[in-house]
């Protein structure tokens, strides 16, 4: 990788908070470096696209665009098994992506048609796949934090050694329920990690005007929370650092809180002006963009040659087009839809629906 400005490792920089693990290094193969490569670049392309055809009025309601925060996803899918949980925020479509759903049905969700991965009901902020064990898309601030860990409560009642990710913001970070939150997963030990996406603006005010608490880490001392402050521009960073955690999860430890500092190159949403922030702040992150770092130590490491680099850069571009296409030609939902999905029949032992 390339070594970072004195302004990126500022930008960066941060007091980091022992993790009962201890610091666990990696060494990362060809492979991984491929994978994060693919992952982050469909999640780039996929993303600028939506921001063109947003703006095409292709499709309404709001567009929260994931651009610069791609090293996030990338070091957690590696780190995790297929049968782990995720759950988010309503910035929500790079983690469908990169957890393997059809970017053809993330696309069609977003244009409202019936086969998106919500029917076309949920739209930008509300992404479900259950097959992958997405829970959400969540467009109340917070909400999705104690779904997280009722997810893992599931998780521990059944029996099983799956870990749930908890991902929000660091403006979700200071609602009430992320403490009362906190308290019931110490008390009961449940096998979620919770990772703050610190992009340092929450919907444009800065961490440091929002609380005297400007070190996220310390969100679950009073908890006895262990935490970590990650470098969330790099995957190799957040991959040791959920690898970690979900061990401690997998044992039985509890939970893990993860502030990974990254950055959103975009604004809080398509309609954000962006006045709140410095250019010189903007242009030392974009200096450490995570696709271009990425590619770099691929090309460093001599894991693909030109050809084979130009073969995945087609191949993701070829993706989000056909994407596109098969989104404008997928059809919308009939009225009669209003009606379906409302409820679920099921049978329990004591209670009938």
């Amino acid at each position: 990788m390339a070594n970072k400005t004195n302004a990126q490792k500022k930008a960066v920089a941060g007091k980091t908070t022992s993790h009962a693990g201890g610091t666990k290094k990696e060494n990362f193969g060809k492979a991984i470096y491929l994978k994060w490569y693919e992952d982050m670049l469909l999640m780039r392309r996929f993303e600028e696209r939506c921001g063109q055809l947003y703006i095409q009025q292709k499709f309404g309601g709001f567009c929260h665009l994931y651009i610069g925060q791609e090293a996030v996803l990338a070091g957690c899918s590696t780190a995790l098994r297929p049968t782990d949980n995720m759950i988010t925020a309503y910035r929500d479509h790079a983690h469908p992506l990169v957890l393997g759903s059809d970017p053809k049905r993330v696309m069609a969700e977003l244009y409202g048609r019936t086969t998106g991965l919500s029917k076309g009901k949920g739209g930008s902020m509300h992404m479900f796949d259950k097959e992958r064990n997405l829970f959400g898309g969540h467009g109340i601030v917070g909400g999705q934090i104690p779904l997280g860990a009722g997810i893992a409560f599931a998780e521990k009642y059944k029996g099983t050694d799956n870990v749930t990710l908890c991902f929000f913001g660091d403006g979700a970070a200071r609602q009430g329920a992320l403490y009362e939150t906190f308290n019931m997963a110490m008390m009961w030990q449940l096998p979620v990690i919770f990772i703050i996406e610190n992009n340092k603006y929450a919907m444009g005010t800065s961490v440091e005007r929002t609380s005297n608490v400007t070190e996220l880490t310390t969100l679950g001392a009073s908890f006895e929370m262990p935490a970590e402050s990650v470098d969330g521009m790099a995957p190799e960073a957040v991959h040791e650092a959920v690898a970690m955690a979900a061990e401690h999860a997998r044992k039985g430890d509890g939970p893990t809180l993860l502030d990974i500092k990254t950055y959103r190159y975009k604004g809080h949403s398509m309609s954000d002006p962006q006045k709140y922030r410095a250019k010189d702040e903007v242009n030392a992150y974009k200096g450490m963009d995570p696709v271009k770092m990425v590619l770099e130590a691929i090309k460093k490491k001599q894991y693909a040659s030109e050809k084979e680099i130009k073969a995945i850069q087609d191949r993701v571009k070829a993706v989000v087009e056909e994407s596109v296409a098969f989104a404008e030609n997928s059809p919308y939902p009939e009225a009669k839809e209003l009606y379906e999905d409302v409820y679920v029949q099921e049978d329990y032992p004591f209670v009938k629906i």
